[in-house]
């Protein structure tokens, strides 16, 4: 299971490593949204909430879609500017068509087949259905997504003064902590680009990321089957110290391929029993069950979202949540008409930081 993105032919001035002020503040948003797939940053992410004023807490949470179980791709430029705002001015210059979709993918657990033509902007039956994916996913996201649909320049408007708002109250303090960290390790992936070449410069980003024997394609090693292609446009590698262990990758048709990667790893995870090991290892012993478990990390999903997202009947899901929970690896809570599903990622975190890497990137 990997992410292919074919750069056959590319010239290796389009292979760019960068930094990103937007990117960077969209891996904070994340940590604070999700703090269990970061406990190394659970110190910061507790300060930070607890210095918010009460207004930007709730603005936070009413557009967290936008960062929390995935990322808009519009949180990531493909060519980064020197500050937030330029990089702020960069999304506002996009169609609300383009907009709109890339955040309804991410508020409604959707793909972007649900959300091609006709238009949810346009077309009454497309919005009852995007409306529709947006219940199932929770009374938050109905709400942001009614919003977004109803009047789009509004929401895209109070999204970006979130951002802004966000920038005075903790970005612009950790970023010129983090800047110093990002700039030292560009300085070594261009090094290696320039004088080892794109294999050595991809080899230092992961070990998840690799180049193809012929040299035409970039690898990522995820528990996903995806292609793009980078030719006429580039690839963009962004580093940051608040992603790991995720790496980002945007690979939607329309869009230029940007992976975001941590700079540093996770550190090592506790001992757990053999027994609970070997329970858990046996549940997770099927690619369908992984790819599941994969789904439930980006945010909780009722047994009907994960049938649709992987093609499988609701008999056949069942069967491998069943296995799961009882390796107590997944949480089920009942909201009204829904039966959610969850990840219990301090027990997945026992199991060691490589699976637990696999799971979140």
């Amino acid at each position: 299971m990997t992410l292919r993105i074919d750069i056959g032919g590319l010239p290796s001035e389009q292979l760019r490593f960068a930094a990103s002020p937007l990117a960077e503040l969209t891996a904070m948003l994340h940590v604070l949204a999700e703090p269990g797939h970061h406990p190394q940053l659970a110190g910061w992410a507790a300060g930070v909430w607890a210095g918010l004023r009460p207004e930007l807490a709730e603005r936070l949470r009413e557009a967290e879609f936008l960062w929390r179980s995935s990322q808009a791709d519009f949180l990531f430029p493909a060519r980064p500017r020197p500050t937030l705002a330029e990089e702020l001015d960069d999304v506002d210059r996009i169609d609300d068509e383009t907009y709109v979709t890339a955040a309804l993918v991410t508020t409604c657990g959707g793909s972007r087949v649900h959300f091609a033509a006709p238009s949810p902007l346009t077309d009454a039956t497309a919005r009852e259905r995007a409306l529709d994916l947006a219940q199932a996913r929770g009374a938050r996201q109905e709400a942001f997504a009614e919003r977004l649909l109803a009047d789009p320049a509004a929401v895209r408007s109070r999204v970006r003064h979130t951002l802004e708002q966000c920038a005075e109250a903790f970005f612009d303090a950790a970023w010129a902590d983090v800047v110093v960290r990002l700039a030292t390790d560009l300085r070594l992936k261009n090094d290696l680009l320039r004088h080892q070449g794109v294999a050595a410069a991809l080899a230092s980003v992961s070990g998840s990321v690799t180049l193809a024997p012929d040299g035409d394609c970039i690898i990522v090693d995820k528990l996903q089957d995806k292609a793009t292609a980078a030719r006429g446009t580039g690839v963009t590698f962004i580093p940051s110290v608040f992603a790991g262990p995720h790496l980002v990758v945007v690979h939607a048709p329309g869009w230029q391929p940007v992976v975001q990667y941590p700079v540093a790893e996770p550190g090592p995870s506790g001992p757990v029993s053999l027994e609970t090991v070997t329970l858990r290892l046996e549940a997770l012993a099927h690619p369908v069950r992984l790819r599941l478990l994969r789904t439930l990390a980006r945010g909780p999903h009722t047994n009907g979202e994960l049938a649709h997202a992987w093609e499988l009947s609701p008999p056949e899901v069942s069967r491998h949540l069943a296995v799961l929970r009882g390796a107590g690896l997944l949480t089920a809570r009942r909201h009204g008409r829904y039966v959610r599903y969850t990840v219990n990622l301090p027990d997945l975190t026992a199991l060691g930081t490589d699976l637990l890497a696999a799971v979140l990137r």
